[in-house]
């Protein structure tokens, strides 16, 4: 069942209720209790105070009903807020900023069944109005549009595995703004291009920090390749030709492509020298971070590229950055290691296969 903000429920297992204060997604809410405490529960466990529907009815025999149309604006505007919400209300967010596409089943214990929420996820410090369509039969579809709060998620929709061939192509525009702007952002046009076989793969749903479930994250654009509106730019009158910043990161060359030895198969150095051409300025942890970075990266555009191997050089040194990698690996469910070959790489080298279900 579908809460929104203010409706007055009580607990389904046991004694109590409260008021609901925030929706943090389609399966956990926030609710107010009459002492003041307030506690995240699943929406499934919640129902709606009868008292309250009673009282309303009563009261609307006696009350003024506006228009029917108000009403229908009304409701279209509370289902719409009730679907926005915080994007980690429990942790910090390891995702790079930018604006992120995401599909989240239902169904964590058997990823490949059941329904899939899916998600425009806002990760930057702006406000965004954004433009949804599908293209079909060779035609667009106007599918959504709307805003989103920074550091916000919308719930655009939740589908069934038949409705996923729908997302597979499309586009998506977004505006960015701020009511004290430092810079202007050229407006985003990004074009939607995924695989279809991507959602019958276990591998491609990975814990994240931006949802609290294993879900497919893609990357629409990274904060930092927005584009901005120079002084130039800015002066020219209305009716000249407009200029926008058009984003292929839905459908980019895969970064794992540049160290491609072979078929499905990558061998990636991580020795700092081979990653950044000036080390100068950066410090040991940075340097660390920038290999994890990479690594993550890289193993990430792998599996999406559907890889069977990638052997990672991280050099023989104290074991920082293998420990460092060691531990990040926990986070795939889909991958094994082993060390790499001695007579080619030597000692400082690691085999990572990645596995995929049929």
């Amino acid at each position: 069942m579908k809460f929104k903000i203010g409706d007055k429920v009580n607990f389904l297992n046991e004694s109590g209720g409260g008021t609901i204060v925030k929706i943090i997604d389609s399966k956990i809410v926030h609710v107010e209790t009459a002492d003041g405490f307030e506690l995240p529960v699943l929406s499934s466990e919640l129902i709606i105070d009868q008292r309250t529907l009673e009282s309303e009815s009563t009261d609307n025999l006696f009350s003024f009903k506006p228009p029917v149309k108000q009403e229908v604006a009304k409701n279209q505007i509370e289902e719409e807020e009730s679907n926005i919400s915080e994007i980690n209300p429990w942790g910090n967010v390891r995702e790079e900023k930018g604006i992120y596409l995401a599909f989240e089943p239902h169904e964590q214990q058997w990823l490949l069944t059941g329904d899939i929420d899916v998600y425009l996820i806002n990760n930057t410090s702006h406000d965004i109005l954004y433009s949804l369509f599908f293209e079909v039969d060779e035609s667009l579809e106007g599918i959504d549009f709307s805003s989103v709060p920074p550091d916000s998620k919308i719930l655009l929709d939740t589908i069934s595995r038949d409705e996923l061939e729908n997302w597979s192509k499309g586009y998506i525009q977004i505006l960015f703004h701020n009511d004290l702007p430092d810079k202007i952002y050229y407006p985003l046009h990004s074009s939607i291009d995924l695989k279809v076989n991507r959602f019958f793969k276990e591998g491609s749903y990975r814990s994240n920090s931006l949802l609290q479930n294993k879900a497919l994250i893609i990357n629409i654009i990274n904060e930092s390749l927005l584009e901005t509106v120079s002084g130039s730019d800015s002066e020219k009158k209305f009716g000249s030709k407009a200029k926008a910043s058009v984003a292929e990161a839905v459908k980019e060359k895969p970064l794992i492509e540049k160290h491609r030895t072979g078929m499905g198969v990558a061998i990636v150095d991580l020795h700092i020298a081979e990653l950044v051409d000036n080390i100068s300025g950066m410090s040991s942890s940075d340097m660390l971070l920038y290999q994890k970075d990479y690594f993550k990266k890289t193993l990430d555009s792998a599996i999406t590229a559907e890889y069977t191997k990638v052997t990672y050089i991280h050099g023989v040194g104290n074991g920082v950055l293998k420990n460092e990698i060691m531990k990040e690996l926990e986070n795939y469910d889909n991958t094994k290691n082993q060390m790499a070959s001695i007579s080619k790489f030597g000692v400082g080298a690691l085999d990572i296969k990645i596995e995929y279900s049929e």
